[in-house]
């Protein structure tokens, strides 16, 4: 990263098989208890999407790059009129559990850049935090989060 751009990236490691995992983010009915509330598909290579958020009233479109069973899982959307690579890693650690890598890139440093930032650096910690919740204890942390925020 230099100092015109920003990009995001985080981590979280999740106490399931990295098969699980892989399921919960490219399956829509799992991602429907931690991310969304609607997809139009799974997330497979070359696939356009649409996916619906329970908080929002807007349709997010969604266009799936590569996919690699139980590695990686990258799509892009778009902010401001710019598309964004997302990427998703995963890898395998001890006791069967899955360290899951997020990034998303990139914006200019400037005050919209710094604005989406701050936005999807939250959003990316919640998207790991609600995946945990859900794969290692069944519960949904969104459901109910961002009721205020309903337009």
């Amino acid at each position: 990263m230099n100092k015109e751009q920003l990009e995001i990236d985080c981590a979280m490691q999740i106490q399931k098989p990295i098969h699980d995992v892989f399921e919960a983010i490219i399956n829509p009915v799992k991602m429907a208890n931690y991310f969304i509330a609607t997809s139009t598909g799974p997330m497979e290579e070359g696939k356009n999407l649409i996916w619906k958020f329970p908080e929002f009233d807007f349709k997010c479109p969604v266009k799936v790059g590569q996919v690699i069973p139980n590695q990686y899982v990258s799509f892009y959307w778009e902010n401001a009129g710019i598309e964004l690579l997302v990427a998703i890693t995963l890898s395998e650690k001890e006791n069967n559990s899955t360290l899951v890598r997020i990034t998303e890139k990139s914006m200019e440093n400037n005050e919209e850049g710094l604005k989406w930032l701050s936005g999807n650096s939250f959003g990316w910690a919640n998207f790991l935090s609600c995946l945990k919740a859900y794969l290692e204890y069944g519960i949904n942390l969104r459901k109910g989060a961002f009721d205020f925020m309903r337009t």
